[in-house]
């Protein structure tokens, strides 16, 4: 094993343990490899601004500018109003409220941790109240932003459709049955729950009240409807739905729900451009750093490694989700599927998997990531909505991984899990 090869496989954790930030351990790491190959380091500026030229991953910038929208504009708090009625009256009906609330925004928002902040603040205090613990209460706030990135529109699926030449609107339909299975799961681990801890229902709903949440939710509600007709209808791409979805929460928010106003849009905007702006950053550095280390080779190393379980395919398959769920636990999840998309696609077609179900299995790992002990974003937002350190809210977590690892096994080894809408559309 060269230096070089040393630099790349050690140094970027090693720098992660110490605590240097994500975007700047890629770029310090990417230009002490260059620098002992003797490569010019102007090819790193190149692969930066190369690496962002794409059009898909415009959806990124305007998604995330849609979820930051739908919470300021009252969306969100009009779906959870809409989902209580529903469910309230089920025992452990306020944590599926919180479940059914998080699925809703994620057909809006793509993102986990847009969809954990937007219900979590929501959420959280209202479980609190009504005899959930905290930590439970932000715990399923966090698992349940997972479902975000699962349903279409998703921003992972966006990034993998664009690295690994994957129809994107195939992913994205490949992540509906995965993403309604999790929400199974954890609002049976909600009813759990209140049935051992003995957490009283609400009342039922009475059918005027149903009326008055719909009523209210109505506009909302076609989110989903406008988004993603629009993509399948052939009318928009996945693209150009992130502006319609951007725009949809603009109209509503000023138009309709009148909780935008020209005072609130300045600092809702400055938030999503931070976003916005360290996502893009880490994606250009990933770029170089997946540059170098397709230039040396390690995607090949590694694919070699693994073949010789290429003859116990449940083994190897076994393996290289495991792999994945160990970097999704220490590597932000666009990151990791920029820089190990060279060597991830040989291997989907090592095992003779369809692209769309390898993608969907690739970005259901990472996406897992972000709920997973240290540096999951998601959790990172439920610690700062609830004031929990996250070792708190790991605890009650665990079930809700073990759910995510549940769902994460049938994509992998039941193509039908992934495929079976994808089909109907081939």
């Amino acid at each position: 094993m060269n230096a070089i090869v040393l630099i790349l496989v050690f140094g970027l954790p090693l720098m992660l343990l110490i605590r240097v930030p994500l975007a700047f351990a890629l770029g310090l790491v990417t230009i002490a490899a260059l620098w002992v190959a003797g490569i010019d380091t102007m090819i790193f500026a190149q692969r930066m601004v190369s690496g962002t030229q794409s059009f898909s991953l415009l959806a990124i910038p305007f998604f995330i500018l849609a979820g930051d929208l739908m919470t300021a504009g009252g969306i969100s708090r009009r779906l959870v109003g809409f989902a209580d009625v529903l469910v309230r009256h089920r025992t452990g009906g306020l944590g599926m409220v919180a479940v059914l609330a998080c699925a809703f925004f994620a057909a809006l928002s793509g993102s986990a941790p847009a969809t954990t902040a937007a219900i979590g603040v929501i959420m959280i205090p209202e479980m609190e109240k009504r005899g959930y613990s905290r930590a439970f209460a932000t715990a399923l706030a966090v698992a349940g932003g997972i479902i975000g990135p699962m349903l279409p529109p998703s921003i992972p699926m966006v990034v993998w459709g664009v690295m690994s030449e994957t129809s994107i609107s195939q992913l994205f339909l490949a992540g509906i049955v995965p993403g309604i299975l999790l929400a199974a799961g954890l609002m049976m681990l909600s009813f759990l729950h209140a049935r051992k801890h003995k957490i009283p229902p609400q009342p039922r709903a009475t059918g005027a009240e149903i009326w008055q949440a719909f009523n209210s939710a109505k506009w909302a509600l076609m989110g989903p409807v406008v988004v993603l007709g629009g993509i399948y209808g052939g009318i928009v791409t996945p693209t150009e739905a992130a502006i319609v979805a951007a725009v949809f929460a603009l109209v509503l928010g000023f138009g309709v729900y009148r909780e935008l106003n020209f005072t609130n849009i300045v600092p809702v905007t400055r938030n999503s451009l931070k976003t916005m702006t360290m996502v893009m950053f880490i994606i250009a550095l990933a770029n170089g750093f997946g540059w170098i280390i397709a230039f040396e080779q390690i995607p090949r190393q590694v694919t070699g490694a693994l073949e010789g379980f290429s003859d116990r395919p449940v083994i190897y398959l076994l393996l290289v989700n495991l792999m994945l769920l160990v970097i999704g636990c220490v590597m932000d999840n666009l990151a990791a599927m920029i820089i190990l998309a060279s060597f991830l696609v040989p291997i989907g077609e090592q095992l003779g998997m369809d692209p769309v179900q390898f993608g969907a299995m690739v970005a259901i790992n990472f996406t897992i990531g972000m709920a997973t002990p240290p540096f999951g974003y998601a959790i990172f937002v439920g610690a700062a909505i609830s004031g929990l350190s996250i070792g708190q809210i790991a605890r009650p977590l665990m079930p809700m991984l073990g759910v995510m690892i549940a769902v994460l096994l049938l994509v992998a080894f039941v193509p039908a899990v992934t495929l079976t809408i994808v089909e109907w559309t081939r």
